[in-house]
């Protein structure tokens, strides 16, 4: 799920230096770098509400560091058509946070972005593991800073539905089932399924995936460069029927989860009326845990890492908000800079909300055990980390609500038996999609 799209939903449910310039300085020391007094930095992101209060506090600090003057403009949904319009009519922003790597590809092939500097690139070397300056990267040329990150591999559950079964928290994808099956002989069920909102079943899709078929098939799948159809992709709905194909593990069962949308899903495991004692879906569960039930996350709401499966080692797939620069003014290149310290994601940290890749963020910087644990299983997947696959595909496939990959996952979330089925419908759809990309 793109990130500005995370931020709608929860509203609906509810640095050691700026230096880094071309004259000298660096990136993270002693030096505070040149003055930028009477100098602009217009900036563009997908947060709104508490998520923009919080990022207005790192350009904050960037002000009080540099003399610059920097404005936000908050921009939802409509970032990349209001960055499009920008563009086209010569007056883009000095930066802007993108959620969708295959944009920020496109952009920079249309010569749009600027190539991040020398003292930026050391930065993000320093500061991250090389997967994450990977991603930032089009055709070896670094464009982007990922500055904000999700954990997309964790599996929430109730405290008190574990303990009334004396279960323990799993760590293999048949330990998982097995708690599931001793959940549902209580008459609760185990798993609450969003399938009325397809981006998380693409979210499911793709942690069974990157654990059955490893980093190398999850890269090539990507980028349709195996086909849907393929071995691999079979293995890993086999995989997810054996939770799927059993409806009394599902609140609802089929039918009632292809009606349950993502935040409902949540109030299902720790609403007053339970439902079931589990859900899956990424680090921002908490926040609609927090808005809309009495569970206190960390006591009655806790998490456990996505489960292995046969045997697979820990691994993460992320989504994340990385900055891009437009312009290649001074001021422009000292935000980037700064953007990629450990003071920038500092600043968010302590206001909780917000995980990082920047594994120089100290962990007391986080505001509880809870998000520390999250970072730190960021940070300590090193490079076993994948990118949202759904958001590295074309829109049409991987981002459109009722059609292509969100679709035909819902479709054989309804029928989970039927894998050659929902094999052909995906790679149809991918082909269609993937077409002259």
């Amino acid at each position: 799920m793109r990130l500005n799209k995370v931020s709608a939903v929860l509203a609906a449910a509810a640095v050691v230096s700026a230096t880094a310039c071309s004259s000298g300085g660096t990136t993270d020391g002693g030096s505070a770098g040149a003055s930028l007094k009477g100098q602009t930095v217009e900036v563009v992101g997908p947060w709104s509400g508490d998520e923009q209060q919080k990022f207005e506090k790192v350009l904050d600090a960037f002000k009080t560091k540099t003399g610059a003057t920097v404005t936000y403009t908050p921009a939802g949904d409509e970032l990349p058509t209001l960055l499009q319009t920008r563009l086209q009519g010569g007056t883009p922003p000095s930066v802007a946070l993108v959620a969708q790597p295959g944009l920020i590809a496109q952009l920079a092939k249309a010569g749009s972005l600027k190539p991040l500097s020398p003292e930026v690139e050391k930065a993000v070397t320093d500061h991250n593991a090389p997967i994450w300056k990977q991603f930032g990267s089009v055709d070896g040329k670094l464009y982007s800073v990922y500055f904000k990150a999700a954990n997309k591999s964790t599996v929430w559950y109730s405290q008190k539905a574990f303990d009334q079964v004396g279960a323990k928290v799993p760590a293999t994808w048949d330990e998982f089932v097995a708690t599931g099956k001793s959940i549902v002989d209580t008459g609760q069920a185990a798993v609450s399924v969003a399938g009325a909102d397809g981006w998380t079943l693409t979210d499911w899709f793709e942690n069974v995936y990157l654990r059955t078929a490893g980093p190398d098939n999850y890269d090539k799948l990507s980028k349709h460069e195996i086909p849907w159809t393929d071995p691999s992709v079979r293995k890993a709905l086999e995989t997810l029927a054996q939770l799927f194909g059993d409806e009394r593990l599902i609140a609802g069962g089929h039918a009632g989860a292809l009606q349950t949308e993502f935040a409902k899903s949540v109030i299902n495991v720790f609403g007053d009326d339970p439902k079931a004692a589990m859900v899956f879906e990424a680090d921002f569960v908490a926040s609609v845990i927090t808005a809309n039930t009495k569970a206190k996350v960390g006591e009655d709401a806790k998490f456990f890492p996505f489960p292995s499966v046969g045997g697979s080692k820990s691994a993460v797939v992320a989504g994340g908000d990385a900055a891009v620069a437009l312009k290649d003014d001074e001021a422009t290149k000292q935000f980037m800079a700064f953007l990629a310290s450990p003071e920038a994601g500092t600043v968010w940290a302590e206001l909780g909300g917000f995980l990082s890749p920047n594994k120089d963020i100290a962990a007391d910087s986080y505001p509880d055990d809870v998000t520390r644990d999250l970072a730190k299983a960021l940070v300590d997947a090193g490079d076993n980390v994948r990118f949202d696959m759904s958001d590295l595909a074309p829109s049409a496939f991987g981002g459109t609500k009722g059609a292509g990959e969100w679709k035909d996952l819902q479709d054989f979330l309804a029928a989970p038996a039927d894998l050659d089925g929902a094999t052909k419908r995906l790679e149809d759809n991918a082909a269609k999609s993937f077409v002259g990309k």
